[in-house]
């Protein structure tokens, strides 16, 4: 290995390959060095048909591309990365990457001998980073991994470390797209006489034009800062003018018995009732009304408006996507202990039907039965989801690459929407700026036909918001 002092030598951990196969190609112009271990613990987690196996064959399927046809001494002195003829992450390109180096001989320390104490394959990395630190001393030495202990084991010894950064969205999720924007509290009185106003099918549309273009995305929602002031959805920007449409007021118009309580719950619902939004991300704490308004949209568009022919339930299972057949029963019936949240406001919202007798409730469950499908993630490879409402729970629990497989499931006429509490992660390696719904609520913003709400206030009982608030 050649000394280049302006070149750092990164250490990757095997969870870092396994989150992202293509965490290669995402150290610039800098080495990567991969240790004997970190093979051996790919070739463990190759089997089965879950996400982390999935990622630790492709991880492999890479590597055995970049040393096809390479001889022992070429991979002594390093393989170019630049020699994958593969897709490489955005905006990055091949000429400017490092080399990849392998682990091509035992570990030894400054004193000649193995000096951690330990069998364990974590202590076996540090021992090889330690060793690299030892032979090349002019270069910076980091080991990559995401596993907070062995960051804190690495320090303790003198070997710096870091998590893995290049699958975060944001620095900082306070960052992240609201879905509305407030505006100062004299916006209208001062633009007035700059709009103008028409209807078109029932709706109640706005053109405003400015002196500059706004930093506003498609279907965000604009709030005056006084409550008599103006709302709108954002419809088009075309450079300085932007198309305006006034939002329906679902505080007095009910969806399946169900009123908007606060104004992002009556922008959700403007979003979830929008045949022209196809995907819709809402992030919130428990008990903002997330799921409750959600199924509500989805049974008033399937069983009333027949706009979608069933709704599609499913749902981050933890540990995600791992096999669920420990459970009785078939995939529903295996997949119903984890769709609680979702069962409990179904229950709510059939309730809602007053005065029926027992045989229209018994009419109702049956046809709800009929229309409602619960289905596990594991088994959503290859399908295809036609007219259909997909409701995706807990969101924050997948990775980039989970999310881009479920909305790629989706077929004409399918309407798909993310539900997700920032705050509750349960999935290793995941955190809030790097989960896939934060990715994709950033990467979606930007699309004519997604809409977003982020929504703050809790609707659930005074015990549950003091609990919120308090404990």
């Amino acid at each position: 290995m050649k000394r280049h002092s302006h070149k750092r030598i990164f250490i990757l951990d095997t969870n870092v390959l396994i989150h992202d196969p293509m965490a290669l190609f995402n150290f610039d112009e800098h080495d990567i060095f991969l240790p004997m271990t970190v093979l051996e613990e790919l070739d463990n987690h190759k089997k089965g048909v879950s996400e982390i196996a999935r990622n630790a064959r492709e991880a492999n399927r890479i590597l055995d591309v970049l040393i096809s046809g390479e001889s022992f001494e070429e991979i002594q002195h390093g393989i170019p990365l630049s020699k994958y003829s593969g897709p490489l992450p955005r905006d990055h390109e091949a000429h400017r990457l490092g080399k990849l180096f392998f682990e091509t001989e035992p570990p030894v320390t400054h004193d000649g001998v193995g000096g951690l104490i330990g069998h364990k394959a974590d202590t076996h990395i540090i021992e090889s980073g330690l060793a690299l630190k030892h032979r090349f001393p002019d270069r910076d030495v980091t080991l990559v991994t995401k596993d907070i202990n062995m960051r804190i084991k690495a320090a303790a010894v003198g070997l710096h470390s870091e998590d893995y950064y290049n699958d975060r969205v944001l620095e900082d999720t306070d960052l992240l797209y609201t879905g509305w924007t407030q505006l100062p509290e004299h916006f209208y009185e001062e633009h007035a006489d700059r709009m103008t106003s028409w209807q078109e099918d029932g709706r109640t549309f706005y053109r405003l034009t400015l002196d500059e273009k706004p930093d506003w995305y498609p279907n965000e929602f604009l709030v005056s800062a006084n409550e008599a002031g103006f709302t709108a959805i954002v419809r088009q920007v075309e450079g300085t003018t932007v198309t305006l449409e006034y939002p329906h007021d679902y505080t007095q118009q009910a969806v399946w018995g169900i009123h908007a309580r606060n104004p992002e719950q009556n922008m959700a619902l403007n979003h979830l009732m929008d045949p022209e939004v196809d995907f819709v991300t809402l992030v919130g704490q428990a008990g903002t009304g997330k799921t409750l308004l959600t199924l509500a949209a989805a049974l008033e568009q399937t069983l009333e408006e027949n706009r979608y022919t069933e709704i599609i339930m499913t749902r981050a299972t933890i540990p995600i996507a791992e096999d669920i057949g420990f459970l009785p029963g078939t995939e529903e019936e295996k997949m119903t202990p984890w769709m609680g949240a979702l069962l409990d406001n179904l229950e709510v919202l059939t309730g809602t039907m007053k005065g029926q007798n027992s045989w229209q409730r018994q009419a109702t469950q049956d046809l709800l039965h009929e229309r409602i499908r619960i289905k596990s993630m594991n088994f959503m490879r290859g399908r295809t989801f036609v007219n259909k409402f997909v409701i995706i729970d807990e969101a924050q629990n997948l990775t980039p690459k989970q999310m881009k497989t479920l909305i790629t499931r989706a077929g004409p006429g399918t309407k798909m929407v993310c539900l997700g509490n920032l705050a509750q992660i349960d999935t290793p390696y995941l955190t809030e700026t790097t989960s896939g719904l934060t990715y994709v609520v950033d990467r979606a913003k930007s699309w004519d036909h997604s809409g977003h709400v982020t929504l703050q206030k809790g609707e659930r009982s005074r015990l549950a918001q003091w609990a919120a608030e308090v404990l």
